[in-house]
């Protein structure tokens, strides 16, 4: 939210992938898309950021959450979409019908009072507890060089993840995206564990969910993440073998809900040339 790294990094590769159903061909993004806008419920209050996100808020609107209001970073305020897809959250036609054009600090204020219900947020890692690092890793043998790397940092990232009454992150799935404990906590997600954020004077809120190229987490009352649901065609292994700790699993992991012929609709009349979910 607010930097390039909150933007999701999803990989190329993962983004063109394609998986078939019973119902239609769609790809991963598009199956992300829909599994983000799921977790907006009708009435909410969103902080929406951009590409994934931005989808999933248009999703949710034209489905399931016709009363979600949607808010950006920059003070924009929407009851409805945009009236065509944007590529920043200042682009003209996200100012052009908006219920309001406020500042930041007005929009950052609605954190601040509890009004806000959901925030999405994209991180370089998140950690068991759903901490989020986009400030600076450490770089891997593998890429030749040693030490950290600086990262865009907070923008509004660390205010949503205090603030929100509930935030969700998605990501690349792969080992180092996903370390026991984060680098650098740049937004917290529930600390150390349960407790944690009442014991830091964070008075709501925490991560609900990371949807990642492979699955979707969720979060047990002890403040770690554990596997609740698989993309068709992953499996349980394949997960764990990609998540930097031992990752517990759902008594019953089932396959992540598909796309509907609705939602796909509403993903294609908006993103038509694919731009954010081919």
């Amino acid at each position: 939210m607010g930097t390039p790294v909150a933007g999701f990094g999803i990989s190329e590769k993962g983004m063109s992938t394609v998986t078939q159903s019973n119902q239609a061909a769609y790809t991963l993004s598009e199956l992300m898309v829909v599994a983000a806008a799921r977790e907006i419920k009708d009435g909410e209050v969103v902080f929406v950021g951009m590409r994934l996100p931005l989808i999933a808020f248009v999703v949710a609107k034209k489905t399931h959450a016709p009363n979600a209001i949607g808010l950006f970073e920059n003070g924009v305020v929407r009851s409805t979409p945009s009236p065509e897809l944007i590529y920043t959250m200042a682009d003209p036609p996200n100012i052009l019908g908006a219920t309001q054009c406020l500042g930041m600090l007005d929009v950052m204020s609605l954190l601040q009072s509890g009004r806000v219900n959901l925030g999405f947020l994209g991180a370089a890692e998140v950690d068991r507890y759903g901490n989020l690092n986009s400030t600076q890793v450490q770089t891997r043998k593998a890429e030749g060089r040693k030490g950290m790397v600086r990262l865009p940092g907070s923008g509004g990232a660390c205010d949503i993840a205090s603030l929100a009454q509930r935030f969700v992150s998605l990501l690349d799935h792969a080992m180092h995206r996903l370390p026991e404990r984060v680098s650098y906590i740049t937004s917290p997600g529930n600390g150390e564990g349960a407790g944690w954020r009442k014991r830091a004077g964070l008075p709501r809120g925490g991560p609900a969910a990371v949807i990642t190229t492979k699955c979707v987490l969720r979060f047990g009352e002890d403040g770690e993440a554990f596997l609740s649901t698989v993309h068709p065609g992953v499996t349980v292994e394949d997960v764990k073998a990609n998540t930097g700790w031992d990752l517990k699993v759902a008594a019953e992991v089932k396959p992540t809900p598909e796309p509907s012929v609705v939602e796909l609709k509403a993903i294609r009349e908006y993103d038509r040339e694919g731009f954010w979910t081919s």
